[in-house]
This record gives structure tokens, C-alpha cells and sequence, in this order.
């Protein structure tokens, strides 16, 4: 069975039916959903298919809703490099993924007609910035998913990032695990590795039914040779909107060995309000997962701050809700900003 590309695909292996509205979708944002998530689906509306199957519902865009809901540009000094915290930079060095999922922040940059991948010109600059910047410590690769790197070209830039002094950590954003466990061979793996810095890989999934035996062989090889996994969850309303669902997810993290980090409040990319629950509903999930799994299966309930103004930590006083029923929101530095909902 190969990816699956375009509406004929999804029809062909009646996934979805073929109409205009969906044809529209596919034409605005990127498709493609993998052998291994395809095979678990099982009608159009189950939370495997919510995920990853076009939705009409993706050309209503709603207030507040913004191409770049985290304010990547207008924190990005060269191509490919976001410097929004001082100590780390995330490394944008492709713009292509396995899947596409119909929730993400930066569905209007990623795909294989979108923003193109970094040139060796942009990369010798992206690289060249990190080592100019004594304080940066971290650097976090993402896109775009970094594990559609070959093996050669992920040892290449791991030994270019090791090769600088002064950073100590190196962070894998990812969803190739669960949704083309294949990838994941001995030889990508040993490409992330180096005795110069530390290496950690971020696993983005969203329910527990993603951990097929594949994606738990793929975790383990990773485990295995030593690199330390965390997670990253996005509440999504009819995916993991409900506390058994997340209960089990965090638990079958942990089971693989995976420490659960953030669980993101859904950001404002346009299209996607059909999947965002209210903060108030995450806040009241986050209280029943906190009585029902012990503490290292309990992640973060945070929020991006549209236009790049940092996380906060929706369990803290660092959200309010205001007299006219949105809600402000608080930075690492004080300042408080309007969020819509």
C-alpha cells in the first residue's frame, strides 16, 4: 500500500467520498496519510480519520485565526531558524512530512508546494547563526518532520551541530514513529547520535490507538540506543477531548518509555476551530488526568501565544478569563495578551 496523496487516493480506498468541497481542501493544504494510519481507520469520523482525512470544514477560517499562529517569521534572523528563546533555536531544515495533519500550526508553510527545504547555501547560514550565538545551548529540529531525512544527511547536520561548542542539546521534533515506524531503521538512529551533545527525540502523537506494534518497535529502537523520548500531544476535540482517551495515551507513553512533556491547547491556524475545545474544557480534563495517573504521566497544559510571546501554562494563574468571555494570557516576561476563542 503506498501514502496516500490526493482525493482519487482516499477514494480509492474508501476513505472518503470525492467532492468539490474536499477537492478545495486538498488544493489549499498538503495530503498524505501513510500505509500505517490508514490501515487504522475506520469510518470517516474516527479519531484516527479526524486527524488526517480532508474536511470541508477546513475552508472556514474564524476570527483570530492567523498563517502563522505562533509567530515563526517575525522571530526567524536567517532561513530556517526560529530564535524566539534565548538559550534555543528551533532548525527548520525541511518543509515536508510523511502525513499531514489537518490541525497544524503551520499548514500554511508545510508541504510539497510550500515553503521549499533550506538550500546547502541556507543551511551554511542557519548553522553558521547557531555558532555566532554563544547562548545558545539547544537546538531543535523540526519543519516540516526531520526524520524524512536520509540517514547520511541526518549524521551530516548532527556532526555540524556537535561540531559547535556551545551546543549541548539536540531535540528531534516528530511524528515518523507512529506514522511510518519503517523509517526508524539502526542506521537513522546511529545518525542522531554523537558523545558531543545530547540527543532527545519529541514524539507528536494524539491517541493511543497510534501505537501500533510497529510504532512500539520503532520508540524501542530509539530507547534502546539511549536517546530519550518525550511527547507532544495537541487536545483535539473528538480525537482526545475526553479524559479516558488522554488518561490511556499518557499511560501508553510511559509504557514505551516515553515521558509525556506538553499537551498544547489547539493553536489558530485557519481552518481549524472544528477541532478546538474551550481552555475551560482542557483545564477540567487536566484536573481528572491529575487524579487518575501518577505524576510521570502527566504532561503540560500549555498554549503557544499567537505572535510568538512564548507558552503559558494554562494549569497557572498565567491565563484569565475576562469581563466579555475571552481570555487573557501571560508571558515568560509579565505582560499580559488578548487570546480569542
Amino acid at each position: 500500500m503506498k501514502t496516500l496523496r490526493t482525493i482519487a487516493d482516499l477514494a480509492e480506498a474508501q476513505l472518503l467520498a470525492p467532492g468539490e468541497a474536499v477537492a478545495r481542501v486538498a488544493e489549499r493544504y498538503a495530503v498524505a496519510i501513510t500505509p500505517a494510519m490508514a490501515e487504522l481507520i475506520r469510518d470517516p469520523d474516527d479519531p484516527i480519520a479526524r486527524q488526517f482525512l480532508p474536511d470541508p470544514r477546513e475552508l472556514d477560517a474564524t476570527p483570530g485565526e492567523n498563517a502563522d499562529p505562533i509567530g515563526d517569521k517575525r522571530h526567524s534572523p536567517v532561513a530556517g531558524v526560529v530564535h524566539r528563546y534565548k538559550d534555543r533555536v528551533l532548525l527548520k531544515v525541511v518543509h515536508v512530512c510523511p502525513v499531514y495533519c489537518r490541525f497544524c500550526f503551520r499548514r500554511e508553510m508545510v508541504g510539497p508546494d510550500r515553503e521549499p527545504s533550506l538550500t546547502p547555501a541556507e543551511l551554511d547560514t542557519a548553522i553558521a547563526y547557531i555558532a555566532a550565538h554563544s547562548e545558545i545551548s539547544e537546538v531543535i529540529l523540526t519543519g516540516g518532520d526531520p526524520f524524512v531525512l536520509t540517514p547520511r544527511r541526518a549524521t551530516d547536520l548532527t556532526a555540524r551541530l556537535a561540531d559547535i561548542a556551545h551546543v549541548k542539546v539536540m531535540r528531534w521534533h516528530t511524528r515518523v514513529p507512529v506514522v511510518d515506524p519503517e523509517r526508524v531503521t539502526a542506521d537513522f538512529v546511529a545518525a542522531l547520535k554523537t558523545p558531543h551533545a545530547a540527543t532527545y527525540v519529541a514524539l507528536h502523537a494524539n491517541h493511543p490507538r497510534e501505537f501500533t506494534a510497529s510504532a512500539r518497535a520503532a520508540c524501542a529502537r530509539l530507547v534502546d540506543a539511549g536517546i530519550p523520548m518525550l511527547s507532544q500531544t495537541v487536545l483535539l476535540k473528538g480525537v482526545n477531548d475526553d479524559t479516558d482517551t488522554l488518561a490511556a495515551l499518557m499511560r501508553t507513553f510511559v509504557e514505551n518509555r516515553i515521558k509525556p512533556y506538553y499537551l498544547h491547547h489547539a493553536d489558530l491556524a485557519p481552518g481549524t476551530a472544528h477541532f478546538r475545545t474551550t481552555i475551560e474544557h482542557g483545564q477540567a480534563l487536566m484536573r481528572e488526568l491529575r487524579r487518575r495517573v501518577s505524576g510521570i504521566a502527566l504532561p503540560a497544559y500549555v498554549l503557544d501565544i499567537p505572535a510568538g510571546h512564548a507558552k503559558a501554562n494554562l494549569e497557572t494563574s498565567a491565563v484569565e478569563r475576562t469581563t466579555g468571555g475571552t481570555h487573557r494570557v501571560r508571558d515568560d516576561e509579565g505582560a499580559w495578551h488578548d487570546y480569542p476563542e
